[in-house]
Protein backbone atom coordinates (compact mmCIF):
# COMPACT_ATOMS: atom_id res chain seq x y z
CA UNK A 1 0.00 0.00 0.00
CA UNK A 2 2.49 2.75 1.36
CA UNK A 3 4.52 2.07 -2.44
CA UNK A 4 1.69 2.58 -3.85
CA UNK A 5 1.11 5.93 -2.42
CA UNK A 6 4.71 6.74 -3.09
CA UNK A 7 4.34 5.88 -6.93
CA UNK A 8 0.89 7.89 -7.27
CA UNK A 9 2.47 10.79 -5.31
CA UNK A 10 5.54 10.46 -7.76
CA UNK A 11 3.32 10.63 -10.43
CA UNK A 12 1.78 14.06 -9.90
CA UNK A 13 4.82 15.04 -8.95
CA UNK A 14 6.27 14.18 -12.76
CA UNK A 15 3.01 15.93 -14.25
CA UNK A 16 3.14 18.93 -12.65
CA UNK A 17 6.71 19.97 -12.95
CA UNK A 18 5.66 18.41 -16.81
CA UNK A 19 3.02 20.81 -17.01
CA UNK A 20 2.91 23.33 -19.34
CA UNK A 21 2.65 27.10 -18.12
CA UNK A 22 -0.77 28.74 -19.71
CA UNK A 23 1.15 31.89 -20.49
CA UNK A 24 4.22 33.17 -22.58
CA UNK A 25 6.36 35.11 -20.87
CA UNK A 26 9.11 37.67 -22.57
CA UNK A 27 12.07 39.80 -21.02
CA UNK A 28 12.79 43.02 -21.91
CA UNK A 29 15.93 44.19 -20.57
CA UNK A 30 17.84 47.07 -21.33
CA UNK A 31 20.58 49.68 -19.75
CA UNK A 32 17.70 51.76 -17.85
CA UNK A 33 16.18 48.46 -16.07
CA UNK A 34 14.48 45.44 -17.16
CA UNK A 35 10.94 44.20 -17.13
CA UNK A 36 8.62 40.45 -17.77
CA UNK A 37 6.00 40.57 -20.27
CA UNK A 38 2.62 38.37 -20.12
CA UNK A 39 1.46 38.12 -23.68
CA UNK A 40 -2.42 37.57 -23.66
CA UNK A 41 -4.01 34.33 -24.90
CA UNK A 42 -6.73 36.48 -25.92
CA UNK A 43 -4.69 37.75 -29.03
CA UNK A 44 -2.89 34.24 -30.13
CA UNK A 45 -2.14 35.48 -33.95
CA UNK A 46 0.18 38.80 -31.81
CA UNK A 47 1.66 36.42 -29.32
CA UNK A 48 2.31 34.07 -31.65
CA UNK A 49 4.07 36.07 -34.04
CA UNK A 50 5.89 38.12 -30.64
CA UNK A 51 7.37 34.66 -29.34
CA UNK A 52 8.17 33.94 -33.61
CA UNK A 53 10.27 37.31 -33.35
CA UNK A 54 11.89 37.09 -30.19
CA UNK A 55 12.86 33.33 -30.30
CA UNK A 56 14.17 34.19 -33.69
CA UNK A 57 16.33 37.58 -32.43
CA UNK A 58 14.59 39.88 -34.30
CA UNK A 59 13.88 42.09 -31.54
CA UNK A 60 16.93 41.92 -29.87
CA UNK A 61 19.85 44.23 -30.25
CA UNK A 62 16.72 47.08 -31.51
CA UNK A 63 16.35 50.50 -29.89
CA UNK A 64 13.15 51.95 -28.28
CA UNK A 65 13.90 54.41 -30.62
CA UNK A 66 10.24 56.81 -30.31
CA UNK A 67 9.98 58.03 -26.58
CA UNK A 68 7.42 60.32 -25.42
CA UNK A 69 6.71 61.22 -21.75
CA UNK A 70 3.49 60.24 -20.79
CA UNK A 71 2.50 58.68 -23.51
CA UNK A 72 4.71 55.86 -24.81
CA UNK A 73 7.35 53.95 -25.76
CA UNK A 74 8.22 52.20 -28.59
CA UNK A 75 10.71 50.04 -30.48
CA UNK A 76 11.11 47.13 -32.49
CA UNK A 77 12.10 48.75 -35.44
CA UNK A 78 14.96 45.60 -37.41
CA UNK A 79 16.62 49.32 -38.70
CA UNK A 80 17.56 51.03 -35.52
CA UNK A 81 19.85 47.67 -34.91
CA UNK A 82 22.70 49.73 -37.35
CA UNK A 83 21.16 53.13 -36.71
CA UNK A 84 23.67 55.87 -36.77
CA UNK A 85 23.51 58.86 -34.18
CA UNK A 86 20.54 61.07 -34.74
CA UNK A 87 19.09 58.96 -38.35
CA UNK A 88 15.52 58.97 -38.38
CA UNK A 89 13.85 55.67 -37.52
CA UNK A 90 10.57 54.36 -37.38
CA UNK A 91 9.67 52.83 -41.15
CA UNK A 92 11.63 49.45 -40.74
CA UNK A 93 9.55 45.97 -40.72
CA UNK A 94 9.89 42.18 -41.45
CA UNK A 95 7.56 42.03 -44.73
CA UNK A 96 4.47 41.29 -43.59
CA UNK A 97 1.86 42.61 -40.89
CA UNK A 98 -0.60 40.65 -38.35
CA UNK A 99 -4.01 41.15 -38.65
CA UNK A 100 -5.69 43.22 -35.63
CA UNK A 101 -7.27 41.45 -32.78
CA UNK A 102 -9.45 43.77 -30.49
CA UNK A 103 -10.88 42.81 -27.71
CA UNK A 104 -13.18 45.13 -25.19
CA UNK A 105 -11.45 43.44 -22.23
CA UNK A 106 -8.08 44.55 -23.60
CA UNK A 107 -7.27 48.20 -22.92
CA UNK A 108 -4.60 50.78 -22.62
CA UNK A 109 -3.76 50.77 -19.28
CA UNK A 110 -0.59 51.82 -17.89
CA UNK A 111 1.95 48.62 -18.57
CA UNK A 112 0.48 47.51 -21.72
CA UNK A 113 2.01 46.05 -24.51
CA UNK A 114 0.56 46.96 -28.08
CA UNK A 115 1.64 46.92 -31.68
CA UNK A 116 2.57 49.98 -34.25
CA UNK A 117 0.68 49.93 -37.15
CA UNK A 118 0.72 52.68 -40.26
CA UNK A 119 -2.38 53.90 -41.44
CA UNK A 120 -3.57 50.59 -43.38
CA UNK A 121 -7.73 50.84 -43.09
CA UNK A 122 -8.03 47.06 -41.87
CA UNK A 123 -5.69 48.49 -39.31
CA UNK A 124 -3.51 45.59 -38.84
CA UNK A 125 -0.01 45.44 -37.16
CA UNK A 126 3.56 46.03 -37.49
CA UNK A 127 4.87 42.49 -37.55
CA UNK A 128 7.86 43.63 -35.08
CA UNK A 129 7.76 47.29 -33.68
CA UNK A 130 5.63 47.59 -30.74
CA UNK A 131 5.11 49.84 -27.33
CA UNK A 132 4.71 50.08 -24.11
CA UNK A 133 1.81 51.92 -22.38
CA UNK A 134 2.72 54.94 -20.14
CA UNK A 135 0.08 57.40 -20.62
CA UNK A 136 -1.40 59.81 -17.75
CA UNK A 137 -3.99 59.63 -14.87
CA UNK A 138 -7.30 60.79 -16.04
CA UNK A 139 -10.44 62.41 -13.88
CA UNK A 140 -14.16 61.79 -14.73
CA UNK A 141 -14.37 65.09 -16.60
CA UNK A 142 -11.11 64.25 -18.82
CA UNK A 143 -12.92 61.02 -19.59
CA UNK A 144 -15.86 62.23 -20.49
CA UNK A 145 -14.41 65.08 -23.01
CA UNK A 146 -12.95 62.26 -24.55
CA UNK A 147 -15.56 60.49 -24.97
CA UNK A 148 -17.13 63.15 -26.98
CA UNK A 149 -14.42 64.05 -28.68
CA UNK A 150 -11.81 62.22 -29.32
CA UNK A 151 -13.62 58.89 -28.42
CA UNK A 152 -16.85 59.83 -31.09
CA UNK A 153 -19.56 58.68 -28.60
CA UNK A 154 -17.79 55.77 -27.23
CA UNK A 155 -18.39 54.55 -23.43
CA UNK A 156 -15.31 53.59 -21.67
CA UNK A 157 -16.77 50.60 -19.55
CA UNK A 158 -16.99 51.84 -16.00
CA UNK A 159 -14.34 49.15 -14.57
CA UNK A 160 -11.93 50.84 -17.24
CA UNK A 161 -12.36 54.29 -16.17
CA UNK A 162 -11.35 53.08 -12.63
CA UNK A 163 -8.20 52.15 -13.85
CA UNK A 164 -7.37 55.13 -16.13
CA UNK A 165 -8.53 56.78 -12.91
CA UNK A 166 -5.82 55.18 -10.69
CA UNK A 167 -3.35 53.65 -12.73
CA UNK A 168 -3.63 55.47 -15.65
CA UNK A 169 -2.88 54.78 -19.50
CA UNK A 170 -3.92 55.90 -23.23
CA UNK A 171 -7.52 55.94 -23.45
CA UNK A 172 -8.07 57.19 -27.15
CA UNK A 173 -5.96 54.51 -28.45
CA UNK A 174 -8.22 51.60 -27.42
CA UNK A 175 -9.95 49.26 -30.37
CA UNK A 176 -7.43 51.48 -32.70
CA UNK A 177 -4.26 49.54 -31.51
CA UNK A 178 -3.94 45.93 -30.50
CA UNK A 179 -3.49 45.36 -26.94
CA UNK A 180 -1.42 42.17 -26.44
CA UNK A 181 0.10 42.02 -23.10
CA UNK A 182 0.69 43.40 -19.83
CA UNK A 183 4.21 44.15 -18.11
CA UNK A 184 4.04 41.82 -14.61
CA UNK A 185 7.18 42.93 -13.09
CA UNK A 186 9.40 45.93 -13.47
CA UNK A 187 6.95 48.56 -15.09
CA UNK A 188 9.49 51.01 -13.60
CA UNK A 189 11.48 50.49 -16.41
CA UNK A 190 8.57 52.33 -18.68
CA UNK A 191 9.15 55.31 -16.14
CA UNK A 192 12.58 55.23 -16.42
CA UNK A 193 12.99 55.51 -20.19
CA UNK A 194 10.31 57.82 -20.76
CA UNK A 195 12.30 60.28 -18.81
CA UNK A 196 15.33 60.10 -21.26
CA UNK A 197 16.50 63.20 -22.98
CA UNK A 198 15.62 63.12 -26.68
CA UNK A 199 16.28 64.46 -30.15
CA UNK A 200 14.44 65.16 -33.61
CA UNK A 201 11.76 62.79 -34.09
CA UNK A 202 11.52 61.70 -30.17
CA UNK A 203 14.56 59.30 -30.46
CA UNK A 204 16.67 59.50 -27.45
CA UNK A 205 19.67 61.07 -27.65
CA UNK A 206 21.50 58.32 -25.93
CA UNK A 207 20.46 55.20 -27.60
CA UNK A 208 18.38 52.63 -25.28
CA UNK A 209 19.50 49.40 -26.64
CA UNK A 210 17.05 46.02 -25.72
CA UNK A 211 17.58 42.33 -25.18
CA UNK A 212 14.24 40.66 -25.73
CA UNK A 213 14.19 36.61 -24.30
CA UNK A 214 11.40 34.33 -23.93
CA UNK A 215 10.98 32.98 -20.13
CA UNK A 216 11.77 28.98 -19.61
CA UNK A 217 9.01 26.98 -18.76
CA UNK A 218 10.24 26.52 -15.37
CA UNK A 219 10.18 30.72 -14.63
CA UNK A 220 7.46 30.54 -16.24
CA UNK A 221 5.15 28.41 -13.92
CA UNK A 222 6.90 29.94 -11.25
CA UNK A 223 5.31 33.67 -11.90
CA UNK A 224 2.20 31.80 -12.80
CA UNK A 225 2.15 30.58 -9.53
CA UNK A 226 3.07 34.33 -7.72
CA UNK A 227 0.38 35.96 -9.23
CA UNK A 228 -2.49 33.85 -9.02
CA UNK A 229 -1.99 33.20 -13.39
CA UNK A 230 -2.22 29.38 -13.63
CA UNK A 231 -6.07 28.66 -13.34
CA UNK A 232 -6.43 32.42 -15.63
CA UNK A 233 -6.85 32.62 -19.62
Amino acid sequence: MKKLLLSTLLLLAMAAHAAKPRHQFVRIKTEKGECVVMLYNQTPKHRDNFVKITKDGNLTGTLFHRVIQGFMIQGGDPDSKTAKPGQALGDGDLGYTVPAEFRDSLFHKKGVIAAARDNNPEKASSACQFYLAQGKVFTDEQLNTLEETRLKGRKIPTWQREVYKTMGGIPHLDQNYTVFGEVIQGVEMIDTIAAVKTGPADRPVEDVRMEVTLLKKKEARKLEKTFGLATKP
